[in-house]
């Protein structure tokens, strides 16, 4: 069964810089938490449909990782697969509003290992929803700046 988190901001740009702030990996390693790295499968950074992706939690020793693929992508929008020990997408969409953009953030997920999903909704299902309104937060910051 999936579980969703769900997040939005108003940001004070527009839709097209916010989406270049998810797009562009070096802006995106501006916002997202220090303990994620984010690095191509390959050897160039895309977000084009098929593109793949590895999200990494530095964590010693551990390093859990996440292997994506984008598998929806339009103007504004984004959208990864991920395969691991999470399953599910991650949906970014830009929405051009009167006085800049809202972002919407959806995280849909799927742990099948009944362990692993029992400590993640145990010990990390809060810290990760908090965790998410941080990066909108510092994501926010860094598409203000980019004006």
């Amino acid at each position: 069964m999936s579980q969703v988190l769900e997040q939005s901001i108003q940001i004070n740009a527009t839709a097209t810089v916010v989406e270049r702030c998810i797009s562009d990996l070096a802006l995106m390693h501006r916002w997202l938490n220090p303990v994620l790295r984010c690095e191509p499968v390959g050897e160039a950074w895309s977000t084009d449909i098929g593109s793949e992706s590895r999200f990494i939690i530095q964590i010693p020793l551990l390093k859990p990782t996440l292997n994506s693929v984008v598998v929806e992508r339009q103007p504004g929008l984004v959208v990864w697969e991920f395969q691991g020990f999470f399953q599910g997408r991650d949906r970014w969409e830009c929405q051009p509003i009167e006085k800049g953009t809202l972002l919407l953030n959806r995280f849909e997920y799927d742990i099948p290992n009944p362990l692993v999903s029992w400590g993640f909704n145990t010990f990390a299902a809060s810290w990760t929803k908090e965790d998410m309104q941080a990066q909108l937060r510092r994501l926010k910051r860094v598409a203000e700046e980019q004006n």
